[in-house]
């Protein structure tokens, strides 16, 4: 929007100008960082959960009165001399202000001065004020577009499902060979936040050594000492399919040397799917989570594979309260092409849905990624489809691209990846020794709404319903 000023002559007493501005948690943080008040009062979160009684600081409310001067009256160009304030009520986050500037009188030398008045929902008085500006000398037209857009590293989602496993009791995980500090620590970290109650299963001794280094108390916690990473993920699925644990967790050992004993087909923990990985992912800047699928687990899927996949991570979505996700099945174009074979498993995909054969979600591809999870790429190319632009589930066409997708949107997109593997009798929370300690928490909040899911038959939480 261009924006033109008004010189002092063209200013006469009584002119106003008022522009109506919604408090979100995102100002309370950008004016905390902005102007270094860490004051706890103004944290829209404490302790990760998100606070109902935060109060926006006194002078970002202020600050609102400068938008109206320095945009619309007298307008760019304009410069502050001085500024009293009365602050009268308090602001709290989603709460919508009025900011209103009147021209009270014209000053020698090009000052002019005027009323200020901020009010809240219903009229009532949040702050006022006088204002003294010097007035543009000279005309001047301001484009909005010049300043640079910000992105606020916040991850909500991942709260929301902590807060939604609150009254759930903690789920009883076999936690797999946890001997570096990484697994041993993000587990004890998940079992002090309730969420799961853990069996260690591993070299008892070298448990108790770097619990010893990382100073963490395991008195009370259970711990099957097994040697050898092959034999301790056997005790683990065999705990599970002895009915003493509900989950699998792995520590320090490679994914496949877990998965082995899962797959088996005697003495494993196999159903009819097929195991499949979702990586659950809180984006900054997106206003709902993204899940993508499969980037651990099967290298290169064929079609039958890539339907298990889809109804895995369907679940998933389903599990977390989003009531009928919208599937992108990712290829690197939009259209069908027999040359490129992932655009034929993606129009068969999305037909298998129509039909019934992949249930409790809408599923549409192939799509390229810009326009399964961009509105304006979507519109730009002409795709018409209830997914493009919308995509809560993101189906890649094999390992390599999940992988390198999920990871760039951790490490250039600043996004949370939380793991599980599904498709056996139990969800399996694969972490990496790179998550941070909110994935882990997350990882485990998610395999416990999961398996609340899946034996209650509804969602413990909904993320259809946007939340700041």
């Amino acid at each position: 929007m261009i924006r033109e000023n008004r010189l002092y002559d063209e200013l006469k007493v009584g002119d106003t100008a008022s522009i109506k501005r919604v408090c979100t948690a995102n100002d309370l943080y950008i004016f905390a960082h902005a102007s270094g008040n860490l004051n706890p009062l103004h944290m829209p979160e404490q302790n990760g959960e998100a606070r109902s009684d935060a109060i926006a600081p006194a002078m970002w409310v202020g600050a609102l009165v400068s938008a109206v001067l320095g945009n619309i009256l007298p307008g760019p160009g304009t410069l502050y001399k001085a500024q009293s304030f009365r602050f009268i009520n308090r602001v709290h986050v989603r709460d919508e202000l009025n900011v209103t500037v009147t021209v009270r009188e014209k000053l020698p030398e090009g000052v002019v001065r005027l009323d200020t008045v901020i009010t809240g929902r219903g009229g009532d008085c949040v702050a006022e004020g006088v204002a003294e500006v010097l007035a543009p000398a000279r005309k001047v037209r301001a484009d909005d577009s010049i300043v640079p857009e910000l992105l606020i590293q916040r991850h909500r989602h991942f709260d929301r499902f902590l807060k939604a496993c609150e009254g759930l009791p903690p789920l009883v995980t076999a936690v797999v060979v946890p001997e570096d500090q990484s697994s041993l620590g993000g587990a004890m970290l998940a079992a002090d936040h309730g969420l799961i109650r853990p069996v260690l299963v591993g070299t008892a001794a070298t448990i108790a050594a770097v619990a010893k280094d990382i100073g963490l108390d395991l008195t009370g916690v259970e711990i099957l000492d097994v040697g050898g990473d092959d034999a301790a993920a056997a005790a683990g699925v065999a705990l599970v399919r002895s009915g003493k644990a509900d989950a699998l967790m792995k520590g320090h050992l490679h994914t496949d040397a877990l998965l082995h004993h899962v797959v088996k087909h005697d003495g494993g923990l196999r159903t009819s799917r097929r195991l499949s990985h979702a990586f659950v992912m809180d984006v900054p800047g997106l206003d709902h989570v993204l899940i993508v699928s499969d980037a651990a687990i099967n290298i290169a899927p064929d079609l039958t594979a890539k339907v298990d996949i889809t109804q895995n991570a369907i679940d998933v979505a389903l599990a977390l309260g989003i009531e009928k996700p919208k599937v992108g099945v990712l290829s690197a174009v939009e259209t069908v092409n027999p040359q490129i074979p992932s655009t034929l498993d993606a129009a068969v995909l999305a037909k298998m849905a129509d039909r019934g054969q992949i249930r409790g979600a809408v599923v549409d591809g192939p799509l390229a990624m810009d326009n399964a999870i961009d509105v304006t790429a979507a519109k730009t190319k002409g795709i018409t489809s209830l997914v493009a632009g919308h995509a809560d589930i993101l189906i890649v066409p094999n390992l390599e691209a999940g992988n390198m997708l999920a990871k760039e949107l951790v490490f250039a997109a600043q996004a949370e990846a939380a793991g599980l593997a599904l498709g056996a009798t139990v969800p399996i929370i694969l972490t990496s020794r790179a998550d941070g300690d909110k994935a882990r928490l997350a990882s485990c909040a998610i395999a416990s709404l999961y398996k609340a899911w899946k034996d209650g038959g509804r969602a413990r939480i909904h993320l259809d319903q946007a939340a700041e």
